[in-house]
């Protein structure tokens, strides 16, 4: 059995580090805080019996278990992040343990009225009965992903201690800057040298997903001119109101709040307005290749038409891709998700298989030539103050860990 406690203490352990990743930076990691638990992960690592545990210039962190069998057994990894997202302030977490959840409101901050309610997060009453950590309201938590690093090194601590669980070779891996799009970019897969591996970072119990959106980010930049406002007839051209025809010529329904499963969106995150200048900055989202092609087209194509009105380019639209749907590369490999899959169902979980509405490392690994599906790591509300992560299904995703590599080795024979 897993200790409940001991893994409690490991997991507020890492979340009560700063580890807020910065999309501004240019360095790896992007924030020189991502350290502080980098450096504490390596020697950790090393303290529970781990081998070969290296941490390189980049903060990113691999450790092997040898096998402990006499047959040929595929190498398999087990991969999460370290770093926080910055939507959401992680500075001064107060994780707080609530035993035996009543199902009824969580008060998280009673002086500003900050409520974790069942009647908002229905989710909360699937956990009625147990443990669930939470924030104090005014930050994250951190369970994306320190549960999963927390998942991580509580099984390869188990599998130290018993030896009597079967396994071949294991590699883990911890990454900086996954937040902010970037946890792959110096990933050394060849050094890694798995077969395949698994990302512990999704959410809810049971979900098991090797299919993600196709990913990429759009700057818009809207030109105008500006003069004095009492003589600016036939002379100014405000640049927020046409930024304001390109928002609106836009899809309205596909944006993230209309949309669900395999349906793909257009994402205004973020706009700096002027009227010389206006920025917008969108992410576009699709599972499907064709349609995700097509979601540029359409922004290049409204792009060109608000030029051609105004006869010169007071618009100009600059996209890249991020990331793309893993599916296309574990389909070929549908074994390591069929592991997965009976590893749960032998523990008594029901797999959710399911699209990820998003991306993880394990997305641009399979393509850096490390097929990766991703497995749930137990939180829930990632990204701000109503986040929360139930201990019992930590422990699931811990003894979800163990149970594939015995698996694998067992198939092995």
């Amino acid at each position: 059995m897993i200790d409940k406690q001991h893994l409690i203490n490991r997991f507020i352990s890492y979340v009560t580090v700063d580890t807020e990743s910065d999309p501004e930076s240019n360095t790896t990691p992007s924030t020189a805080k991502q350290w502080d638990l980098a450096h504490a992960l390596a020697k950790e690592l090393i303290a529970i019996g781990m081998k070969d545990v290296s941490i390189d210039n980049n903060a990113y962190i691999m450790a092997t278990l040898p096998s402990n069998v006499d047959h040929d057994v595929p190498t398999i990894g087990f991969i999460s992040h370290f770093d926080t997202s910055p939507d959401f302030t992680g500075a001064n977490v107060k994780p707080r343990v609530i035993e035996d959840y009543d199902g009824k409101d969580i008060a998280l901050n009673v002086e500003q009225n900050i409520i974790l309610s069942p009647d908002y997060f229905e989710d909360l009453l699937l956990y009625k009965g147990q443990t669930l950590i939470v924030t104090d309201g005014t930050t994250l938590l951190g369970a994306d992903d320190k549960a999963g690093i927390t998942e991580i090194v509580c099984a390869m601590e188990y599998l130290i201690k018993h030896p009597e669980i079967k396994h071949g070779t294991i590699r883990v891996g911890f990454t900086p800057d996954e937040e902010i799009g970037r946890g792959a970019h110096h990933f050394d897969v060849e050094k890694f040298g798995a077969d395949w591996a698994y990302t512990m970072d999704g959410s809810q119990i049971g979900e098991l997903e090797y299919e993600n959106f196709n990913a990429a980010g759009a700057k818009v930049k809207v030109k105008g001119k500006i003069v004095h406002p009492g003589y600016a007839k036939g002379k100014m051209i405000n640049s927020m109101y046409i930024a304001t025809t390109f928002i609106n010529s836009l899809p309205r329904l596909e944006t993230p709040e209309h949309t669900e499963d395999y349906q793909g969106f257009f994402h205004l995150h973020h706009i700096d307005g002027k009227v010389d200048e206006t920025i917008l900055q969108y992410i576009i989202r699709d599972h499907d290749k064709a349609h995700f092609e097509a979601r540029k087209e359409v922004m290049q194509k409204l792009a060109n038409d608000i030029n051609a009105e105004y006869g010169r380019e007071v618009i100009t639209l600059e996209i890249k891709d991020q990331y793309f749907n893993m599916k296309e590369k574990v389909e070929s490999v549908m074994h390591i998700v069929d592991i997965a899959e009976e590893a749960m169902k032998q523990l008594g979980i029901k797999p959710l298989i399911k699209p990820i509405r998003g991306g993880t490392d394990g997305s641009q690994l399979s393509y850096m030539g490390l097929p990766c599906p991703n497995i749930f790591a137990g939180g829930h509300n990632f990204h701000g103050r109503y986040e929360y992560v139930p201990v019992e299904s930590m422990i699931k995703a811990t003894e979800v860990i163990c149970k594939i590599a015995e698996l694998t080795s067992e198939k092995a024979k």
